[in-house]
């Protein structure tokens, strides 16, 4: 029988009881020629940029695992193949989700558990951290959202490119149109999703520079579009307000595809690469 290499060691599929259902988890276990050197818990994004980022989440859990860490794979509630209804998702529920997933690992291995969140996820993964009880080892974040009213607006964009498609442009009169409907309490269906009001505010107040998490390193990685590009402004202003606030930062810029977003899925090996490396030191 041909012997499997650390890299393609099939996860473990499992779902995991809550208060609030079932949650489907991965658990890629700490290759067992190596020594466990930790956990991490993986922190989905938002929406379809989940599904496009599945590949990407599968080969960095395979690195980690490679290198003695375990991963936890969880689809947050509402999400993926967990239960729950997305129209039913809050932001608290998610965060709930965490403290199972942690609580798991924490009886599975014995050493420190970090958290490594993609895009939204990276949010929700920095507001657990700096509310949790016990301290996060590490964090990795991987292209944060900075701002929750931005990505809000761009997610309701959606709507309003379906119904120019479909000859209604004036139905809805713009993304401010859709933010008083979701004020007024009505939910409103984007790309798919049934985006309850209670999540969208949740999403709305978020920003990046306000989740200071100052007793975990913080390893940002930002995808540039080509070697040599520095960080958008906007990113510059979370680092520095960040580092005002001594939170433990280091920032690494790679280039290659917003694999989160493009058309089909697509991987990014400098990512893996340099997130590999930096938790390898």
């Amino acid at each position: 029988m041909k012997k499997l290499s650390p890299r393609n060691v099939p996860a473990e599929p499992f779902f995991l009881r809550t208060d609030c259902g079932r949650r489907f988890c991965l658990y890629h276990a700490p290759h067992a020629e190596k020594e466990c050197r930790g956990a991490f818990i993986y922190v989905h994004p938002f929406g379809e940029e989940m599904n496009k980022s599945r590949r990407m989440a599968a080969l960095q859990a395979r690195a980690f695992a490679a290198m003695g860490f375990g991963v936890l794979q969880i689809d947050l509630f509402g999400c993926g193949d967990s239960s729950g209804d997305f129209s039913d998702a809050r932001w608290e529920i998610w965060k709930q989700d965490l403290a199972v997933a942690r609580t798991w690992l924490e009886e599975r291995v014995s050493t420190p558990v970090s958290l490594w969140g993609l895009r939204l996820g990276a949010l929700l993964a920095l507001d657990f951290a700096r509310s949790a009880k016990k301290k996060v080892a590490q964090i990795i974040l991987w292209q944060p959202v900075i701002s929750g009213e931005a990505f809000l607006t761009q997610f309701l964009r959606l709507r309003l490119a379906s119904e120019m498609l479909a000859g209604d442009r004036d139905k809805t009169g713009g993304t401010s149109a859709l933010r008083a409907s979701l004020k007024a309490g009505m939910p409103l269906e984007v790309a798919g999703y049934e985006l309850a009001p209670d999540l969208a505010g949740a999403i709305d107040s978020l920003k990046a520079a306000e989740l200071v998490v100052k007793n975990s390193p913080v390893h940002w990685f930002e995808i540039v579009a080509e070697p040599g590009r520095t960080m958008t402004p906007a990113g510059s202003k979370v680092v520095g307000a960040w580092k005002q606030s001594e939170v433990q930062l280091f920032l690494h810029l790679v280039p290659c595809l917003p694999f989160w977003a493009t058309q089909e899925i697509a991987e990014c090996p400098q990512l893996v690469s340099a997130t590999t490396n930096v938790i390898a030191t």
